[in-house]
């Protein structure tokens, strides 16, 4: 059959059977393959088809998805293609924003318009839910050999697999794990597989007192991979024996093993029955700070910051614990070289210690907290100036004479002027007006002046 055929009148229409065959819009058919002709009998429309895919990370395989099914606008595949008289075809949907927007050209071209109809473009809807078909046929099929086999592992761990086997041991046991960390972190559908085959108890059952250090690792990487853990398997994995075995690999494992155990607890604190007594441990505290600090990881540092701003909000007596631990002054360490979205987290756990007296104390020795939560000011958001004014408000009464001038010495003088000329909240501007008046009775006010106005010209 050529690829194109004759039309009565006279022109031509690309056969999609044979396009999509000989592979000039992508790789040739295989057996099996959603054809062409079967576009339009798929049960999933073609948008759901898309997203699906494009949810999975699968939304053209091992090919690129041809450019002539890429709307020019929103330079995404499209679903309902039109095209104008130009020539040029877009999605319906972004075309006719363009048109309502009171454009009258072509945005490709940027021709003028001389008729605004927008024609279906059924040819090419067609080949692109042909190619689109193909695609998660072969995604559905995937998905399906996947899921069997995680199952097949889950089985296989459990002793449960047909013909019934012994529970895998030893390095069998640790290569089963691994492999279905694997599946879990590449195809995210096969955690629902795993959950199904029972692999959540099998999962919390390794986490024991006699668990090797491999076993324990695989376990939790699985467990926060994105398993649905019901309660049942939240009240096992509470148990002190468990929670003391995630500690433990936190301060010793790799990298990603800590960060998977902070995770851990993190789901476990979300649970109703939790006890907040549990992450009172100066081993666990001691942990996240040292995952914290370690700066070439970011997640870790993201993951860290989350759990122990966490501890801080459930577990009151916990903060005496991390000021003991060095937090504080580790931290205001940190700010000026944390990422933007650690910052508020970091803020919040230092205004969360600072309730404490040890906390506050340790605020007021640290020898960085002035000048870094001045710089702070005005900065990233509302949220984080309100923050590091609450710690500069704290120091500079608690040592007036030593810590007010030191603050303005730093510049703050100026940034409590931008605050309070910003459109901040209201609470905002007072408490930043009730701080430069402290300044003020604590530094002589011509020094007090000239700083201010220094101050603003430098910036």
């Amino acid at each position: 059959m050529p690829q194109y055929q004759e039309l009565p009148c006279g022109g031509q229409v690309l056969d999609i059977d044979t396009a999509l065959k000989d592979g000039i819009l992508g790789a040739a058919l295989e057996p099996g393959d959603a054809g062409a002709g079967d576009a339009g009998k798929q049960p999933v429309e073609l948008k759901k088809m898309m997203d699906e895919l494009d949810a999975a990370g699968d939304g053209g395989g091992d090919e690129a998805v041809p450019a002539v099914f890429i709307c020019p606008i929103s330079l995404e595949p499209m679903v309902d293609p039109v095209t104008l008289c130009t020539g040029q075809t877009y999605e319906r949907a972004n075309i006719s924003r363009w048109l309502a927007l009171g454009h009258r050209t072509c945005p490709t071209t940027m021709q003028e318009l001389w008729d605004d109809a927008l024609t279906p473009n059924a040819t090419l809807r067609q080949l692109i839910a042909a190619w689109f078909s193909r695609r998660y046929t072969r995604f559905k099929k995937r998905s399906a050999d996947f899921h069997g086999r995680a199952a097949d592992l889950v089985h296989g761990l459990r002793g449960t697999a047909v013909p019934r086997r012994q529970p895998l041991k030893g390095q069998a046991r640790v290569a089963a794990l691994r492999e279905l960390r694997n599946l879990a972190a590449t195809h995210q559908s096969v955690t629902k597989a795993i959950a199904e085959a029972g692999g959540v108890a099998l999962l919390t059952s390794l986490l024991g007192p006699f668990t090797s250090h491999a076993v324990g690792t695989e376990a939790v990487a699985i467990l926060v991979s994105g398993v649905t853990l019901d309660a049942d398997a939240k009240a096992v994995l509470m148990q002190p024996a468990k929670v003391s075995l995630v500690v433990d690999m936190l301060n010793e494992g790799a990298v990603d093993t800590k960060i998977n155990c902070v995770r851990l607890i993190r789901i476990l604190m979300d649970e109703r029955g939790f006890r907040p007594e549990t992450v009172a441990s100066l081993s666990l505290l001691v942990g996240v700070m040292r995952l914290i600090r370690d700066k070439r990881h970011p997640e870790g540092v993201v993951a860290g910051l989350e759990l122990l701003n966490s501890i801080c909000a459930v577990h009151r007596p916990a903060r005496s614990m991390i000021v003991s631990i060095g937090a504080v002054p580790q931290l205001v360490e940190l700010l000026p070289e944390l990422a933007t979205e650690c910052v508020e987290p970091a803020l919040d756990i230092l205004d969360a210690l600072s309730a404490v007296p040890e906390g506050r104390m340790a605020l007021k020795d640290c020898p960085r907290t002035i000048p870094n939560a001045v710089r702070l000011l005005m900065r990233v958001s509302e949220a984080c100036t309100r923050r590091a004014l609450s710690m500069l408000w704290t120091v500079c009464r608690m040592a007036p004479e030593d810590c007010a001038p030191a603050a303005v010495e730093a510049g703050l003088a100026a940034k409590l002027l931008l605050v309070i000329q910003s459109g901040c909240a209201p609470e905002l501007k007072q408490k930043a007006s009730e701080l430069l008046k402290l300044c003020r009775l604590n530094y002589t006010d011509t020094l007090f002046i000239s700083k201010c106005k220094l101050t603003r010209t430098i910036q």
